[in-house]
């Protein structure tokens, strides 16, 4: 039975029932004419029919006799059906019907219930897709009445704007406490359609609206899932919380269900949830697989011990856990290292280029030789960090008789000596056996401060890497009660960073005790503070975080207005670092103390419990605080404006608005917010130099207030972290000339070149990983400590206590692309490296890379690049490229001839 022919003038005459084929009347009519624009005489002769036809329809609906409606009706939604297609303009019927909608809703009222009312309120509800006032939600009122038929055949405009309207009855409903199973009917039929049509987040968005993600794992299929859930992650960054968490569950359940292990496991642990986990080793059975995940966990730096129930082969186990423990971490390091050929060690002379100054700088080096002799072993061990040989602690001892590398030691005064032992375990970064080795020699000295600084180097060496005998806690242990105050804090620290994060419960009954010493020195109370917080980095444990409590309240009058003390309140932000609503109990208690130190406090637990969060209303707070104008000694905002810092740097476009904001503090800011800002900018762009940054901080380093340059100093070594940017090394250079005869300058200044060429360009400090979508807390809480030890940088560094810089190594890593094949031993492929591009919600298959170069792996990848596989020879095991990743052979390749 043929539909309709209605625009050939012979009245309404129609089958009964039209056809669902409307796609195959072609109405001429459709090609819009230049002509319509123009008044009703200037219709061309089709649109004129048309015209006349509708309206004849509109009269014949009005007609008392059923048969004649139902035809009319019929005629009139093949009309309108057949007209949605194009969506660039208002459709024609819809056009021409706008007059009368009001005498088809009058008689809309009139009419008996029956499918002809149905059939209308069909014909309504799309009219008003055009017609209705704003908020009348007439389009899915006539929806409800109208008959239950397939939606999509309408359009997908008209389905958009349903969806719309859907939201906000709902809310209105929700308000009401009505039902709303009608409107629930309706959204599956929606999301269904969207789902089917490639509009995945306008699907997503709808059931975020209505409250019922579930829904969504339904209606995934394997050709729409990872567009879906990339959507997803991507939303929950701006939701409110509870809501992200909620979304990142959804798309863990979807990844799951379609067997996306990987992306599985990096919600897991973004949701810092364990349990995920367990179970995602216990589904997923192929070793190699497991092998990848092992990988990821150890680059994200969390502890984790595998048991019988995720692996049953006890050597396969082992082999695992050898793999979060990071192990292969030194090997791969240097296996890059050999790939790019920059093992030769280099001096720190070979940093300062001061050949390149003109001649004033280069004299003035003999001011103060054991503060430049301290700048150089600082600039050393950053820079041949890892390497495991330099030019000045393991020189061999045929070069020279008595061994230099103790003449080297002993060209530092006291407290230096501890650093310069230290850095030894800088330089044998990550390999505990050679490390500890070497290392041995410095136990047996009668100074103090070298066997401290020997403490301090095992707890270095072991720092990120795990090790089964746990050797750091078998020899730092009988050190931490010893007499001497020095050798205890090295023995602290080092516990503290070899344990980052692992929660390791012989440290806390071991440390515990000393903060309710009241014998003890201020000095060890707060690096052991400071331990405890990084060992239970984000854990929220009470016992520990009441032993820092009560040691902050037993500070005496004097105290409390030290530097050291405001360390104590930093080890506790950290035991909350991210976890939001959690620190609030601790923080009412926090209103209790001293008012020296509340709000120092406050600030610090605050910004720490929301640090990369991206909280906005967070951030406000912080602005809002740094708006007040202090007395002298107040000392809160510093942590304020850190805690900006902290928080936006969970986005992009929240890390965009801070560095405004932070621009507007300096220029309206007292001066000690004044000092605080270069810092935050440092850790929000942190080995990611972006030139506004540089060029603000590069204004900053000139300032007038030496505490504001020398923080503007040490941050253009902290964006330029590991990437040998070559501006800021210029600046540093024309800076090391500028400051030559102000020692304390030029050290900031030693220790930022240090920082710019860090493992000679192959390391980054940047907490986040895995396409900047997941943070690792102990790297955030190195940066967190260094920089809070900045706010105070002539009592704490530029004082007895530099060795503050070694926490960095807590976010040090290799900022490298590893590919190795199914025996883990490193194999070659071609991969491209590019500028990662932003394809959430895109249509199709867009690049995600763009200007991209190929190399063979190993690869360096700088702040915001992304690889991808150059060859279809191998499948990568992580859908991410970063760090070590697993490939294996692709079955289907064919080799071509």
């Amino acid at each position: 039975m043929a539909p309709a022919e209605p625009n050939n003038g012979s009245g309404g005459v129609a089958g009964d029932g039209v056809t669902k084929d409307q796609a195959s009347v072609k109405v001429p009519s459709k090609d819009p004419k230049k002509k319509d624009e123009k008044k009703d005489e200037d219709l061309s002769e089709e649109d004129l029919a048309l015209k006349q036809q509708l309206e004849l329809y509109v009269e014949r609906v009005q007609d008392s006799d059923p048969g004649l409606q139902k035809v009319a009706l019929e005629s009139m939604r093949q009309e309108i059906r057949t007209a949605t297609s194009s969506m660039t303009s208002v459709p024609k019927p819809l056009k021409f019907l706008r007059p009368h909608y009001g005498t088809l809703q009058a008689h809309y009222e009139k009419m008996s219930d029956s499918d002809l009312k149905k059939l209308l309120a069909d014909i309504l509800s799309v009219l008003a897709l055009t017609m209705s006032p704003e908020g009348e939600r007439a389009s899915l009122k006539y929806r409800l009445l109208g008959s239950e038929g397939d939606i999509g055949s309408w359009g997908h405009e008209y389905v958009r704007n349903l969806a719309g309207e859907i939201a906000q009855e709902y809310g209105k409903r929700q308000g009401e406490e009505t039902s709303i199973d009608d409107l629930m009917d309706l959204v599956v039929q929606i999301v269904a359609f969207h789902m089917k049509h490639n509009a995945e987040p306008e699907a997503v968005d709808l059931l975020m609206e209505v409250e019922d993600l579930d829904l969504l794992v339904e209606h995934v299929d394997s050709t729409n899932y990872k567009r879906t859930c990339l959507y997803l992650t991507s939303s929950a960054k701006y939701l409110p919380g509870p809501d992200d968490m909620l979304v990142l569950d959804i798309a863990h359940t979807i990844y799951m269900k379609f067997e996306e292990y990987p992306r599985a496991l990096q919600i897991a642990l973004y949701l810092d949830n364990m349990q995920y986990v367990k179970q995602l080793f216990t589904t997923c059975s192929d070793l190699k697989k497991k092998q990848q995940f092992c990988f990821i966990l150890a680059r994200h730096g969390i502890t984790f011990e595998l048991d019988e129930e995720m692996c049953a082969d006890e050597k396969e186990r082992e082999a695992l856990q050898e793999i979060i423990n990071n192990t292969k971490l030194n090997e791969g390091y240097l296996a890059l290292a050999r790939d790019i050929e920059v093992m030769e060690p280099k001096s720190p002379d070979d940093i300062y280029k001061a050949h390149l100054l003109d001649g004033r700088g280069s004299g003035g080096g003999t001011v103060d030789s054991a503060r430049q002799n301290l700048a150089a072993t600082f600039v050393n061990a950053f820079v041949n960090a890892g390497f495991g040989q330099d030019k000045l602690m393991t020189v061999s001892s045929e070069t020279s008789s008595g061994g230099s590398s103790t003449s080297w030691l002993f060209k530092n005064k006291e407290h230096g000596k501890a650093s310069a032992a230290a850095s030894l375990g800088m330089i044998l970064l990550w390999d505990v056996d050679s490390g500890l080795a070497q290392l041995d020699k410095y136990f047996h000295s009668t100074d103090t401060h070298v066997i401290s600084g020997a403490l301090l180097g095992v707890g270095i060496v072991n720092c990120n890497v795990k090790n089964d005998c746990d050797p750091a806690l078998a020899l730092l242990a009988e050190y931490v009660d010893k007499e001497d105050s020095s050798t205890r804090i090295g023995a602290i620290m080092g516990l503290g960073l070899a344990y980052a994060g692992s929660q390791n419960d012989e440290i806390r009954s071991k440390l515990t005790p000393i903060l309710g010493d009241s014998k003890d020195s201020l000095d060890v109370i707060a690096f052991t503070a400071l331990s405890l917080g990084l060992v239970y980095v984000g854990s929220c444990n009470e016992e520990v975080a009441q032993a820092i409590i009560f040691a902050l309240m037993d500070r005496s009058e004097s105290e409390l207005g030290e530097p050291l003390t405001r360390l104590l309140s930093l080890g506790l932000g950290l035991l909350y670092l991210g976890k939001q609503e959690s620190v609030e109990a601790t923080a009412e208690v926090s209103k209790t103390f001293n008012e020296k130190i509340r709000k120092h406090c406050d600030m610090t637990l605050l910004s720490c419990a929301y640090a990369g969060t991206g909280n906005v209303l967070k951030v406000q707070h912080f602005l809002g605080q740094c708006a007040h104008h202090l007395e002298k000694g107040e000392t809160y905002q510093g942590p304020a404006v850190l805690g900006i810092a902290m928080v936006a740097m969970a986005e992009e476009l929240g890390l965009e608005m801070a560095i405004r904001s932070l621009e507007h503090l300096l220029q309206y800011g007292e001066q000690n917010i004044r000092r605080a800002v270069p810092l935050a900018l440092g850790l929000l762009c942190v080995s990611n130099p972006k030139v506004n940054v540089m060029d603000t901080l590069s204004r900053l380093s000139h300032d007038t207030d030496t505490e504001v340059a020398m923080a503007a100093i040490i941050s253009l070594g902290l964006i330029g972290a590991g990437t040998n940017n070559a501006r800021i090394a210029g600046m540093l250079r024309n800076l090391s000339s500028y400051y030559y005869k102000d020692a304390s300058l030029l050290f900031s200044v030693r220790i930022a070149q240090g920082l710019v060429h860090m493992g000679k360009g192959l390391l980054t400090l940047s907490p986040y990983h895995s396409e900047r979508f997941l943070l690792s807390p102990t790297a955030l809480a190195g940066l967190v400590t260094m920089l809070h030890a900045c706010l105070d940088m002539k009592a704490l560094i530029l004082g007895k206590y530099h060795y503050v810089l070694y926490f960095l190594v807590l976010a040090m890593q290799p900022r490298m692309l590893m590919t190795v094949d199914e025996n883990l031993k490193p194999l070659s492929v071609p991969v491209r490296v590019g500028q990662a591009v932003d394809v959430v919600g895109q249509a199709g298959r867009p690049k995600t890379i763009t200007g991209f170069q190929t190399h063979s792996t190993p690869v360096l990848l700088s702040a915001g690049d992304r690889a991808e596989l150059a060859t279809e020879k191998y499948i990568p095991l992580s859908p991410i490229l970063e760090g070590f990743v697993i490939l294996k052979e692709n079955p289907e390749y064919k080799e071509e001839q």
